[in-house]
């Protein structure tokens, strides 16, 4: 039977040093002992490792962010995901108390507010609590912490009891210091403007065949949240796409929940969002989109137009000897939103589908909103052979082009103000390889017959050319069409076989999911104030890092 008990947690500086280690329960191998066994594996280190031959016998859990590492060892059979999922905890809990990203310094500096984080978070090797609202009711935070907590309206320490106060003051307070009903969210918010946020972020996945075709297409969201609101709300976030119910059913794929989601009312209604958010910013929920007809149809597939706002093409072996090559990119300003084989319309400002209650959303007229998406951080990237010595004569319709030897690629960036105007740009380059060497003094450093253009490795014919008797007109036509065939084989492996585009685009989704409200039930919440109506936001953007790929 697996035990799911943590017995320590020891973190490392960037230079494999210890720099902390907070031990729970049983006695563990320390640090100092664990690190050379952990670099002993060659990189790149699965997150669970199995270390028989020290005492006791130890599975080793591990978690690099921030060049900071993150080992919990444990001499007991343990359930893999519940000891990677708490060192994932630890982490998140360390950037919202110290700031992200983490740094050793950070950590060093702040020892005693990580070691109450710590014992707060794990009791005697139990996970008790991980909730970034619930330990600031818990955890002290002392000097220049506090101060900073303390001024956007943070609890900068743990309640202290009055011995002096009456009876009732003393019942009050620890009731207070109990901690709030909900786990996830602090006791007593209070907040001077009550502003709610909702950010969708997705990041496309998009591989297209020689012919533009695309082979795949998946888009990752992922929906932030941030809640500045007094009191304890009771929120409902309606999301919508194409299709109806069931098309939100098969839009979002393999969702996964915040715990403040109310999970009955989702399965019950598809794109209702119920919940009592935590106070501040958190992860509300992400999913996964098919951009594909989910079915195997090769007539489905065959008429699937994703219609990006940025595709790239490739050309290969141009110019006379076959050593050029062209990118071209098609940037477009009237993208919609396909899945699944459907189209799905492109997303609307919150405010024009007004809810009751709230407030409307309101968009500025600036690019970027979602009445007008703008593209921004567009990126071309073009992977070269190795056996390439050399690209030169980069030459860019628009924007900048350099070639990197170290990384064996092309990169070809454009401002925002260029690639807000949608049209084709290309870039041409040339490679230079081993090949040119040896068309210089021929294929094997023979000399080159100036007559015919033929390379002859017979000493007298190089000495006399002319002795030789000349060849026909055809012959030769035949032998200098020969000769550039081979010139364009030779360059042939010297082409690139890919190339990725990378992009931003605000006011616009993928996937073609949209807010269509956000509601605050006013009989479930309490302590928001009669006649409160918070101020409410949504932004889309979608993100592209070299995600977009071509192969050719």
């Amino acid at each position: 039977m697996t035990s799911s008990a943590v017995e320590a947690v020891y973190i490392y500086n960037q230079y494999n040093e210890p720099i902390l280690e907070h031990v729970y329960r049983s006695r563990p191998a320390n640090a100092r002992t664990l690190i050379p066994l952990y670099l002993a594996h060659p990189t790149p280190r699965p997150s669970l490792i199995n270390l028989p031959d020290i005492e006791p016998p130890t599975l080793l859990f591990s978690l690099i962010q921030s060049n900071l590492l993150f080992i919990s060892p444990t001499s007991t059979e343990a359930e893999p995901l519940f000891i990677i999922e708490f060192l994932h905890r630890v982490v998140d809990v360390l950037e919202e108390f110290l700031g992200g990203p983490l740094y050793a310094s950070k950590i060093e500096g702040a020892y005693d507010v990580v070691a109450q984080l710590l014992s707060e978070m794990c009791d005697a090797g139990n996970v008790c609590n991980t909730e970034p609202n619930a330990l600031r009711d818990d955890v002290e935070v002392p000097g220049y912490l506090g101060k900073l907590l303390g001024a956007v309206g943070l609890p900068t320490t743990a309640p202290t009891h009055n011995p002096g106060g009456s009876l009732k003051q003393q019942l009050s307070l620890n009731s207070t210091s109990s901690g709030p009903a909900i786990p996830w969210r602090r006791a007593n918010v209070r907040h001077t403007s009550n502003e709610l946020y909702v950010d969708i972020v997705e990041t496309l996945s998009v591989t297209l065949a020689p012919s533009g075709r695309p082979l795949a297409a998946f888009a990752n969201g992922n929906i932030l949240f941030t809640s500045k609101i007094s009191g304890v709300p009771d929120l409902l976030l309606t999301l919508s796409s194409s299709g109806g119910k069931l098309g939100m059913e098969k839009a979002i794929e393999l969702p996964v929940f915040h715990p403040c989601v109310r999970l009955a009312r989702w399965k019950e209604k598809p794109g209702e969002l119920s919940f009592v958010p935590p106070d501040g910013k958190f992860m509300l929920a992400s999913y996964e989109v098919n951009l594909m007809p989910t079915d195997f149809d090769l007539k489905a597939w065959s008429k699937v137009n994703l219609q990006l706002p940025v595709s790239v093409e490739v050309t290969k072996s141009l110019g006379p000897n076959g050593s050029d090559f062209e990118v071209r990119l098609i940037l477009s300003t009237a993208y919609s939103t396909s899945y699944g084989g459907a189209s799905a319309s492109r997303p609307a400002a919150m405010g024009n589908r007004g809810s009751g209650r709230s407030t409307p959303n309101i968009f500025s007229a600036s690019s970027g909103s979602s009445s007008a998406p703008s593209l921004h951080n567009v990126v071309a990237t073009i992977p070269i052979p190795p056996a390439v010595r050399n690209v030169t004569d980069l030459r860019a319709s628009r924007g900048e082009a350099f070639y990197s030897a170290v990384e064996n690629l092309v990169e070809w960036r454009l401002p925002s103000k260029e690639s807000a105007v949608a049209g084709n740009v290309t870039l041409r380059c040339t490679v230079v390889g081993d090949v040119d060497r040896d068309t210089e003094d021929g294929p094997n450093g023979f000399a080159l017959q100036p007559v015919s253009g033929d390379y002859d490795e017979s000493e007298d014919a190089y000495q006399a050319p002319s002795s030789k008797p000349e060849k026909p007109v055809a012959s030769r036509r035949e032998d200098r069409e020969s000769r550039d065939q081979r010139r364009v084989e030779q360059y042939l492996p010297l082409m690139p076989s890919s190339a990725t585009v990378s992009f931003s685009v605000k006011g616009w989704l993928a996937s073609g999911i949209k807010v269509d409200g956000l509601i605050v039930d006013a009989r479930k919440s309490r302590g928001l104030g009669d006649g409160v109506k918070p101020y409410k936001g949504v932004k889309y953007m979608t993100m592209s890092s070299r995600g977009v790929e071509t192969r050719c």
